[in-house]
């Protein structure tokens, strides 16, 4: 079949070069004057350009030869059905010179690009979020009630149910379905629950950003969470993060709590602002994220971006003053007992300074697991993949706590011991 395949590669690739190379040599003895010079000019430029034609084939069988087998379908135009063929079948012939090869690389990868771009243009990620029954899990869409007014969400469940959900917390400017498909994925895989929320302001919430009824529009979807599930997990980033603190010192329950890149709090001048808007657009271009292009082709993620923005009563910089979370957790520490908290921090993230996560650290240094990802940005921590999995293990882990402590079962040394790197968490979990 491969070999086939290569044969019929070459070709058609050989065919299309000919038609090109005689149409090219004609128009040149159309235009000549009979002129030695133009008679030797047509064989140099038909040769240049049937090597320019190859080496731009090589480039894209290669291209699309390395997304099969990465299983990036966002970014695959054949479903690697002819990259290697092509390629092999090409270089197998006559070889281009490297000349030919350097001038075609960079325009083979706008080429891959708008090819995947077109034949993948229906493969949007925000459709594993749109209400239905799928084989693996129903997503049904809800709005709870809560002391402010309906929360609007998505209650994902996995197909057979579960007694452990997660609810999660989108930050400043998101919504519920913000970057979150592959969160849910893996969050589902591992048999939990998921409650996507939209936080007053964003989304399709009708409410304006105001304190303190925000905080009752994680407060509400918990109090629903706990009368629905026998165990809770809650997750809040940056912004979202802060909101779910405060809601959780104020009284309202989880078994384990999570926060990613919350600052305690948040100061910047427009200048500033700008800076950091620059910064962070590119920082986020990173290897660990081509995982994103296994769901979504290039201008659906790019899309996933766009949002309803902010509606609010409170600017956001007082909101994160307002919500105080050093304070809150330091009231959270106080109680017993309290719920487990992984916190996770960017090591290049340039709105939260590292005096700020280091803050927060060392507030809870005898309560939390504190883990930096050195090269994530704050932008693209939500969606690295080591952090999701990280984060989901750890979850699995205190689901598993919560459960021996409910059955009063005294847990091993291995057990009781949930500081753990993700490796460990990650195969203590799969284990």
């Amino acid at each position: 079949m491969v070999l086939c395949a290569w044969k019929k590669a070459s070709v058609d690739v050989k065919k299309l070069l000919a038609r090109t190379s005689f149409g090219l040599a004609g128009g040149f003895v159309v235009a000549s004057t009979g002129s030695a010079s133009g008679a030797l000019a047509e064989p140099v430029e038909a040769k240049k350009l049937h090597q320019h034609v190859t080496a731009l084939c090589c480039w894209l069988g290669l291209w699309e030869t390395l997304a099969a087998q990465a299983e990036l379908r966002g970014l695959s135009w054949g479903a690697g059905r002819y990259g290697l063929g092509l390629s092999v079948a090409l270089v197998l012939g006559k070889r281009p010179g490297w000349r030919p090869l350097a001038a075609m690389l960079p325009i083979s990868l706008g080429v891959q690009l708008g090819l995947a771009m077109w034949r993948r243009r229906d493969l949007n990620p925000l459709q594993q979020l749109a209400p239905g029954v799928y084989r693996d899990r129903s997503i049904t869409r809800l709005d709870l009630a809560a002391q402010a007014g309906p929360v609007p969400a998505l209650h994902i469940v996995p197909t057979g149910g579960t007694q452990a959900a997660v609810c999660v917390v989108h930050g400043s400017g998101g919504d519920k379905c913000f970057y979150a498909w592959r969160l849910v994925e893996v969050l589902v895989q591992h048999g939990f629950a998921v409650l996507l929320i939209d936080l007053d302001g964003h989304g399709e919430s009708p409410r304006a950003q105001a304190f303190p009824s925000i905080v009752t529009s994680v407060a509400g979807p918990l109090a629903w969470l706990q009368a629905h599930y026998g165990w809770i997990g809650l997750l809040g980033m940056s912004l979202g993060g802060a909101v779910a603190t405060r809601a959780i010192a104020e009284g309202a329950h989880c078994d384990a709590l999570v926060l990613w890149v919350t600052p305690p709090r948040l100061r910047l001048s427009r200048a500033a602002y700008r800076r950091v808007q620059l910064l962070e657009a590119l920082r986020i271009i990173r290897l660990p994220l081509v995982h994103l292009f296994r769901d979504a082709a290039p201008q659906h993620i790019v899309a996933a971006w766009q949002t309803s923005g902010i509606r609010a009563q409170i600017g956001t910089w007082d909101l994160f003053d307002a919500l105080d979370l050093l304070g809150s957790l330091a009231q959270i520490k106080a109680r017993a007992p309290r719920p487990p908290l992984l916190l996770y921090y960017a090591g290049r993230d340039a709105v939260v300074a590292p005096s700020s996560a280091e803050a927060v650290r060392t507030a809870t240094a005898d309560w939390s697991e504190f883990r930096r990802i050195p090269g994530a940005s704050h932008v693209s921590l939500p969606i690295e993949q080591a952090v999701i999995e990280g984060t989901v293990a750890w979850l699995g882990c205190a689901r598993e706590l919560g459960s021996l402590a409910a059955m009063n079962v005294a847990p091993t040394p291995h057990q009781s011991n949930h500081t753990q790197s993700p490796e460990q968490a990650r195969d203590r979990h799969h284990g």
